[in-house]
């Protein structure tokens, strides 16, 4: 413990007093502003990649469901008594049947593929698309009409109006017909349906979707009571992978069981990999800007060459020497990263609360300003990693110089 607070006492007083070269005094300065700078920037850039990451799930929460079942062989089924089943459920709030297939869509002169998603009287509870409508309501059914909620890209690219005089045709083929190259058109089926609102959520969800009621698909399709999924909303009371594990083992083997992170397994996984991989870059960085302490700490050990003969005189071993110089290279990456931290921290939270930077072109998208959400697991995280780096450049130099000096002055 006394070597401890020695050493700690003399590193300290090297690190803030003054040195007889003030080029050093320059160097300790840089190595301090370096590792704080990598430091801060690896605290926000990882900070907006939580905030993108944040945005992203919020956006795929108003429209995947927390859990979707689907069949394993095949592309529909019949849900039967399934739905009823899982209602019963602890831990289940809702469950919607849904029947998705690809049309073709007919607006005036203009036409677009995309997805038609008929939903039950449900899917109000399960989804909250309805808080993502950009222009009219979400209304799919008014005195035994039905109507259709498209979304912003299809809008635009079928030019599509809320005024309810022209319809949008929807075209398919008839799944039981064969298909007569002589007239193709007998095998086409069709219908139409108004306009009555727009959603906007994501690009992809945008320009894709049309959602109906689930009767108008089942009547284009020729289907009587079959899905393409069932989607299903849980309690937040009930933890979540248990109640998927329930739902996996009630609904059986024939059924594959998502939640909304294995639905888009890839997205997230691509999101995680560009978080690290960014993580990884930042690192190399800091580690490019700690030579300078390898730098301060080789300098520092020549210049107090006289000190170190005074202390070997005093009786002070070696390992007491070179645990000095080694605190002294601790204190420098302590120093800055407590300042970068501190900084980012600082910078993170203020973009998070009052978002000073703006999005290029933020009125096209969801948000007008960087996300920033801070995580104290990133924190810790960047903490001893910068510690780490600090520990192994101080190393180094304490190592092979002050055994040099020190054999010298033997």
């Amino acid at each position: 413990m006394y070597e401890v607070n020695l050493s700690f006492y003399i590193a300290r007083r090297y690190l803030l007093g003054k040195k007889s070269q003030n080029a050093i005094n320059i160097i300790s300065t840089i190595s301090v502003v370096g590792v704080t700078v990598g430091t801060m920037a690896l605290v926000i850039v990882l900070s907006v990649f939580n905030g993108f990451d944040s945005v992203v799930k919020s956006l795929f929460s108003a429209f995947d469901p927390e859990i979707q079942i689907s069949v394993v062989e095949g592309k529909t089924f019949s849900p039967g008594e399934l739905p009823s089943k899982l209602r019963e459920l602890p831990g289940v709030e809702a469950v919607s049947e849904v029947l998705e297939e690809n049309v073709l869509l007919l607006y005036g002169d203009k036409q677009h593929i995309a997805t038609i998603k008929g939903v039950d009287e449900f899917y109000s509870e399960v989804s909250g698309l309805d808080s993502m409508i950009y222009d009219g309501s979400m209304k799919l059914m008014d005195n035994n009409r039905s109507y259709a909620v498209v979304g912003q890209g299809v809008a635009y690219h079928l030019r599509i109006g809320l005024n309810f005089i022209n319809p949008l045709f929807v075209y398919t083929i008839d799944r039981k017909a064969r298909i007569n190259m002589a007239q193709p058109e007998e095998s086409i089926r069709r219908d139409f349906i108004y306009p009555s609102g727009i959603f906007s959520i994501e690009q992809d969800f945008d320009s894709r979707y049309v959602i109906v009621p689930i009767e108008f698909t089942r009547k284009l399709l020729s289907y009587e009571n079959e899905a393409t999924y069932l989607e299903v909303k849980l309690n937040p009371s009930f933890p979540p992978d248990e109640v998927q594990s329930e739902i996996s083992t009630l609904a059986g083997e024939a059924y594959r069981v998502k939640n909304r992170e294995q639905q888009n397994a890839l997205f997230y996984r691509v999101m995680r990999t560009e978080k690290w991989a960014i993580f990884l870059i930042l690192t190399f960085i800091l580690i490019i800007a700690s030579f300078n302490i390898i730098g301060s700490l080789s300098m520092l050990i020549i210049d107090k060459k006289r000190d170190i003969l005074t202390l070997r005189n005093m009786g002070a071993s070696d390992r007491l020497i070179e645990k000095i110089f080694l605190v002294e290279g601790w204190l420098i990456s302590i120093t800055g990263s407590l300042l970068g931290m501190g900084l980012g921290t600082g910078i993170s939270w203020i973009q998070q609360h009052f978002g000073v930077i703006k999005l290029a072109g933020s009125g096209s998208f969801v948000i007008d300003a960087y996300p920033v959400r801070i995580e104290g697991l990133d924190i810790l995280l960047i903490w001893l990693t910068v510690i780490l780096i600090g520990l192994i450049a101080a190393r180094y130099p304490v190592k092979q110089i002050s055994r040099k000096y020190l054999a010298s002055l033997s």
